[in-house]
């Protein structure tokens, strides 16, 4: 087939005439007819993804009050959101824990607020619900409000939107725990003498597996946000796109991430839910989606990657280590089976990421640019490909995962 362009793909969106098959549809089509005919007759793939984001959160605007003040210290609904820019510029981060108040003796209630986070109070605003604000200013000539109390909603505030610095991990860890306690970690809790194992990307289903080598993602990218639009705004933060590969070009392990951004005004608490993990804290579980344009073969070859041909390192969360010894590789296919052999132990698995909803997202997708009112963008800069991962105790150092 001849290289196809972005713009001519567009067109045929606009003119409601494109061909858009999810993920898993485009792999079973490959199957059906082979690389070369699937080629040819789709034009966008649709991938998705519905798992926690941790290092996630939101921008406000609350718009000056009478007279003015310059936050400098500030809740919402409980939980401090950091003030130290603008004024009356707020982030809120998603994994931030909401506060008990030092006069407050403690009763029963108080566990349950300190599993209240910003990602619930993200929820609660995107759902339109009431947020208390309780804010304290510098007192300045031109910021003279010593003090703020308020309640505000997403229609009462000006910006609003979700600034994500590390979100999409091309791959990631399965957990397990051969020590002899429980361990309450960022996967959730792990049981003694290998009782579980929980891995968290959604496999042959995820954005990024299925652009291995970043070739169709980059700055710029339109996405599917949160149940609105968002655009990729950079890199993300420990981005490892030089970790060990397979010979299909698929990462063995954690590798490149991406920065979001997008208007939380147009999302949805469908797509955007505050989560607890017990004994940890608090996250944020949200759905992205990733269009895929499909220019030529290679495209159409790449995204053909089934969970048999991708694999997670499995890492011993007893030992309390920044590098943790693993039990080896196991493929997606394996995982999703529920079941894997851990040091000749069978060992049950769960995902942390939602299988169903990321299916949906695909499909929601899908839908919007079959109705022609979701286009693809061309990157304005690539993704770096040559970024090493820098451990903070020796400096210059690299890891990977063996």
């Amino acid at each position: 087939m001849s290289q196809r362009s972005i713009a001519e793909i567009n067109e045929k969106i606009l003119k409601r005439k494109a061909v858009v098959c999810t993920a898993e549809e485009l792999k079973a089509k490959v199957a059906e007819i082979g690389i070369v005919q699937t080629a040819k007759q789709v034009d966008v793939v649709t991938t998705g993804t519905f798992e926690p984001m941790e290092s996630s959160g939101a921008i406000l605007n609350l718009g000056h009050t009478d007279p003015p003040i310059k936050i400098r210290r500030c809740w919402l609904d409980g939980v401090p959101a950091y003030s130290g820019f603008g004024a009356v510029d707020l982030y809120l981060g998603a994994a931030q824990i909401a506060e008990v108040p030092e006069t407050e003796e403690a009763t029963r209630e108080t566990p349950l607020k300190e599993m209240r986070g910003g990602g619930h109070v993200i929820e609660d605003l995107i759902a339109g619900k009431n947020v208390q604000l309780r804010a304290i200013g510098q007192v300045t000539d031109c910021y003279p409000r010593a003090s703020f109390e308020t309640t505000i909603t997403r229609d009462s505030i000006n910006q609003f939107y979700l600034f994500d610095p590390r979100n999409l991990y091309q791959n990631f860890i399965v957990g397990i725990n051969g020590g002899d306690r429980p361990l309450f970690t960022y996967l959730g809790p792990l049981q003694p003498r290998l009782g579980n194992a929980v891995y968290s990307n959604p496999g042959a289903l995820s954005p990024l597996f299925n652009d291995p080598e970043l070739q169709l993602v980059g700055i710029g990218t339109r996405v599917f946000m949160g149940g609105g639009i968002g655009y990729v705004a950079w890199e993300g933060t420990q981005h490892f796109p030089l970790q060990k590969r397979l010979p299909n070009q698929t990462p063995i392990g954690p590798a490149a991430t991406l920065a979001l951004i997008g208007d939380a005004k147009q999302m949805s608490a469908d797509w955007v839910r505050g989560c607890y993990f017990h004994n940890y804290g608090p996250s944020l579980m949200l759905g992205v989606g990733v269009p895929l344009p499909v220019l030529d073969e290679a495209v159409v070859e790449r995204c053909a990657v089934r969970d048999e041909e991708l694999v997670a390192p499995v890492v011993d969360f007893s030992i309390p280590r920044r590098v943790r010894p693993t039990f080896g590789l196991v493929s997606y296919a394996q995982l999703k089976a529920g079941k894997i052999t851990v040091d000749g132990k069978s060992v049950r698995v769960a995902p942390l990421a939602s299988l169903y909803r990321s299916r949906r997202v695909a499909e929601e997708l899908k839908a919007w640019i079959e109705a022609g009112t979701f286009t693809l963008t061309e990157a304005v800069a690539p993704i770096p490909r040559d970024r090493t991962f820098v451990p903070q105790d020796v400096w210059g150092a690299q890891i990977s995962l063996e």
